[in-house]
């Protein structure tokens, strides 16, 4: 008879635990995700793709070395959970205004994860000085045709600044005839990429050249942000839709002469000064010198999405 409870025991504890586990694997609701967070954490290795391209062309992950470039990359941006979810936020509120543009400008989709890559969609600053979603250095973003001063920095203009990395890209996928090299050279510059292909003799493929330590990684981090953000239950990254950042629609503004002052600009479209300058984080300065007659677009938001103060 102790036999048989003891086995009864054992048997009620095993189905427990299985109904526990399968509490724990739900997906999130209003009432368990609380219980979901503090009890669902593991560390895993990750089952690498089968297959994997970039922009249509193949990743060689028959190759050993590239299967373990690959893995660390998967591996970091998986287990970096906080930065993770907010890209998941963030690329609900930009994807659909990126791949808009890259489509208009006959750019594969697949350069929305270099984004990612670059300022994990953050209008920020490397510590290079590269600026913006797309991280532009100054002196490239002047050469494309971005207004950068005192007053005016173009960089941090999600339009602009994508209508010139989809020149910039164009331009690098002339020069090397693929996708990848294109890419990489967003990264390391044409010059860095062309000087180590005829160093190394070796013209055809970004996965055969040695580079250095931040552009070898660069591919596969984008590639990394192309699995995960494509399969994110697979990546263990549970959310629901009012979880994730809308975009708030606004409209434009004309503005062809001088700016005074930006706080009392913004009064007259009932906003304040900060929503104008989050809207428009381009504007550098309290107001604008405008000598020469330019056209701005200013954006601003539609009413009824802020509640401010009175």
């Amino acid at each position: 008879m102790k036999t048989l409870a003891k086995i009864g025991i054992v048997a009620v504890v095993i189905v427990i635990c299985a109904l526990y586990i399968n509490a724990v694997q739900e997906a999130p609701t209003n009432d368990n995700l609380e219980k979901k967070i503090i009890n669902n954490y593991n560390i895993y290795a990750l089952p690498l793709p089968e297959k994997m391209d970039f922009a249509g062309e193949s990743v060689p992950l028959e190759n050993p070395d590239i299967r373990e470039r690959l893995d660390r990359e998967l591996l970091v941006n998986t287990y970096w959970q906080s930065n993770g979810l907010l890209i998941f936020k963030r690329a609900h509120k930009y994807f659909p205004i990126i791949e808009t543009m890259l489509k208009e400008y006959g750019i594969p989709e697949d350069f929305k994860y270099l984004v990612v890559a670059e300022s994990a969609l953050q209008n920020n600053q490397s510590p290079s000085g590269a600026a913006g979603f797309w991280h532009f250095l100054k002196g490239t973003g002047k050469e494309y045709g971005l207004e950068i001063n005192t007053y005016v920095d173009e960089r941090y203009n999600l339009e602009l600044a994508t209508k010139v990395a989809c020149q910039y890209i164009k331009d690098s996928k002339n020069n090397f005839g693929n996708w990848t090299l294109a890419a990489a050279a967003y990264n390391a510059g044409n010059a860095g990429i062309s000087n180590q292909q005829k160093r190394q003799q070796s013209f055809e493929s970004y996965y055969d050249l040695l580079l250095n330590d931040e552009t070898s990684r660069y591919i596969f981090r984008i590639l990394a942000f192309k699995e995960i953000l494509s399969n994110p239950k697979k990546y263990g990254f549970n959310f629901r839709e009012k979880d994730l950042y809308d975009a708030i629609p606004t409209y434009k503004v004309k503005v062809d002469t001088a700016v005074t002052d930006f706080a009392d600009f913004a009064h007259k479209f009932e906003i304040n000064y900060k929503i104008l300058k989050l809207h428009n984080p381009w504007l550098r300065d309290t107001y604008l010198k405008n000598a020469s007659g330019k056209e701005y677009y200013i954006e601003i938001p539609e009413k009824g999405y802020y509640k401010l103060e009175k």
